[in-house]
């Protein structure tokens, strides 16, 4: 992950961690709704930072990118 990504990342998880804590949510349906609402707040200020800049936060070079790289290099080790 970027420096950015991860601070992203970040906010949205305090953020949801916060707004939680602050409307007692409880069960899932009022957590999903937090989280959803804590999504938000870091994916505002992700496309705010995007626009300014005129360069995307998000990178080719994250994890999900890396598992299908180690998926072919495990099923090469097995033949």
């Amino acid at each position: 992950m970027t420096d950015w990504e991860l601070i992203f990342t970040m906010l949205g998880e305090k953020a949801t961690t916060d707004i939680t804590i602050a409307k007692d949510a409880k069960g899932l349906e009022e957590c999903k709704e937090t989280a959803q609402k804590g999504g938000k707040i870091a994916h505002d200020a992700r496309v705010a930072l995007e626009k300014e800049t005129g360069t995307a936060v998000i990178s080719d070079s994250n994890f999900l990118g890396l598992q299908d790289t180690k998926k072919i290099e495990h099923k090469k080790k097995l033949k």
